[in-house]
């Protein structure tokens, strides 16, 4: 297969592409990413060379660019979106562009030049908060903020495109995803890189807040096998199962480095933090899925990531990063 990978520059993106690579000998892949402050070259400076990859830096909102670059495409998978919930409520603007309107872009563009798949990277946070059980496909969307809103209305946009144009989109759903080369504002690594300095770990309210974790490896192979195996017009969640209050995480984090618990910070909570999240994962286990990365194992090693490539985080811990922390968390 031929992919356009748009976002893979990005956390999950460039995990994505490198595990494509490494397990289709025969597959090539087109990056389309903007170059925003979380999309970095770094992150897949290891196959620059590789003759099977391609970079085009460029806004998947650009109709033109989008429909150049999907020339003998045989896929295109959207990692593509702004992500942090926390930006998402001072800077909700930017959300709407990439997540709904790049959403529809790409939609456009897959339709007029007949791509045979468009496989859209979702989240379980369109669900909101779950007080019991899990969230199933079929379950009432319940956005709680600006961020999970964007992407509960590209997903919405881009099954209505399957219902009436017959676009052969596929969605994945994933819980939160942890590993190596994730920007530094998301909870895992910054508290693992704060932690590193002797800096404080800033913990939202009460700390009860519960998140199901995934390992970012086993959320590459899901996608894949989602990518080539899924149905159109069908949903797939992914889910780590297992779910962790933050505090819980947050003082196996300070274990992991050697650090005392009296660095952690609590601040006031965020407005409308859902409490818990939660999916069913049995749909995509019907495709032949499991996680195979035990969480305690996998957050060990990606501790270890971060104490070992300090040249890659350091950087982007100054600069834009450093300004958006110090009025994130200042005067909390």
């Amino acid at each position: 297969m031929k992919l356009l990978v748009t976002g893979g520059a990005g956390f999950i993106g460039s995990n994505f592409i490198r595990y494509v690579l490494r397990e289709h000998a025969d597959d090539r892949v087109v990056n389309l990413d903007k170059l925003t402050y979380a999309g970095n070259p770094a992150n897949l400076a290891d196959i620059q060379r590789d003759p099977r990859y391609a970079f085009v830096q460029g806004d998947i909102c650009d109709a033109a660019l989008v429909r150049e670059t999907l020339r003998g495409v045989d896929a295109v998978v959207n990692f593509a979106a702004e992500s942090h919930v926390d930006r998402s409520l001072v800077e909700p603007d930017g959300f709407l562009r990439t997540d709904v309107f790049g959403v529809f872009t790409l939609l456009e563009a897959v339709r007029e030049c007949r791509i045979p798949r468009l496989l859209h990277i979702s989240t379980d946070e369109v669900y909101g908060s779950v007080a019991h059980g899990s969230s199933a496909e079929q379950d009432p969307l319940r956005p709680s903020n600006p961020y999970s809103a964007s992407k509960a209305g590209g997903d919405l946009l881009a099954l209505s495109y399957w219902r009436t144009h017959g676009v052969p989109v596929v969605i994945t759903r994933s819980s939160n995803n942890f590993g190596p080369y994730q920007y530094p504002e998301k909870v895992v690594p910054l508290f693992i890189t704060n932690a590193i300095d002797d800096q404080p770990l800033p913990l939202y309210g009460d700390g009860r807040n519960v998140r199901d974790w995934l390992y970012v490896l086993d959320n590459c192979a899901a996608i894949d096998l989602v990518l080539r195996r899924g149905r159109d017009g069908e949903v797939y969640n992914i889910g780590g199962g297992h779910e962790v209050e933050n505090v819980v995480l947050t003082h196996e984090i300070l274990r992991l480095t050697g650090k005392p618990e009296t660095l952690i910070r609590r601040v006031t909570d965020r407005p409308g933090h859902d409490r818990r999240y939660s999916v069913d994962s049995t749909k995509v286990g019907q495709l032949g899925w499991a996680p195979r990365h035990p969480f305690a194992a996998a957050l060990e090693t990606t501790v270890r990531w971060y104490r070992e490539h300090e040249s890659w985080w350091r950087p982007l811990k100054s600069g834009e990063f450093r300004a958006w922390y110090e009025r994130q968390y200042a005067n909390r």
